[in-house]
């Protein structure tokens, strides 16, 4: 299944239909303006294909696509859940290892600290593995946004995470194609993250890199190191 997201105004929108064939969406891409959209294409490891578990999930203003799994979910699940700040429990609506995944880095201060939580997070579910003896619970790479700024974010338990890539910076492309007409019409600020390069521009993608976050906002972004981190822990 197909789905998006986008912020626009004071609100975060999921989109609220499968993409593929869906009229309702093709007539709201003539319509809906943001500076931030995210989209997912879901194939689903093992819980149902239903509207409650599709990305991206969203709290508040803040919208988080995941690509990957926890290995092991169904073991791990309980310890997980229970982990997940009481008051948050109730805003859980399907029964994916990634919305889990997205409630327990609310749980540990996203909204104040997006890198320290998800790190949090990590630590948490790699700590559940060794309690119920799972090897290499977590394999990842998270889009995460409140509307402004994005962080991408790729790692695994193994350190063999699945592929991520950020658009070159637009004015270095600009130069190295000065007659490509689609590259007149973006601003200099434009980034696209995607799973997998799109298109044929050779040098229009830059990996990222393996166990590492980017942030991606106005000026010049930011990359770091990703390192999970003990519930408690701060950046």
């Amino acid at each position: 299944m197909v789905h998006a997201g986008w912020v626009a105004g004071a609100d975060a929108l999921p989109g609220d239909r499968a993409g593929l064939g869906d009229e309702n969406l093709r007539e709201l891409a003539h319509s809906v303006r943001s500076g931030m959209f995210l989209a997912h294409i879901r194939a689903s490891t093992g819980t149902p294909v239903q509207q409650t578990n599709c990305h991206p999930f969203r709290h508040g203003r803040w919208l988080w696509l995941h690509n990957g799994r926890i290995r092991g979910y169904p073991k791990l699940k309980r310890t997980l859940t229970l982990s997940v700040d009481p008051e948050l429990f109730p805003c859980i609506g399907g029964s994916t290892d990634s919305e889990i995944m997205f409630y327990l880095a609310l749980t540990f201060g996203l909204e104040t600290d997006p890198i320290g939580s998800v790190e949090r997070m990590v630590g948490c579910v790699e700590e559940a593995g060794r309690q119920h003896d799972i090897d290499n619970p977590v394999q990842m790479t998270i889009a995460l946004t409140e509307g402004e700024r994005l962080w991408a974010f790729r790692y695994s338990s193994e350190r063999n995470s699945r592929s991520l890539y950020c658009s070159t910076a637009v004015d270095t492309l600009r130069t190295m194609y000065p007659d490509n007409p689609a590259l007149q019409g973006v601003s200099d600020e434009t980034r696209i993250v995607v799973s997998e390069p799109l298109g044929g521009l050779v040098g229009a993608w830059q990996p990222v890199a393996e166990s590492s976050y980017e942030l991606v906002k106005p000026g010049i972004d930011v990359v770091g190191p990703f390192e999970p981190a003990l519930v408690g822990a701060g950046r």
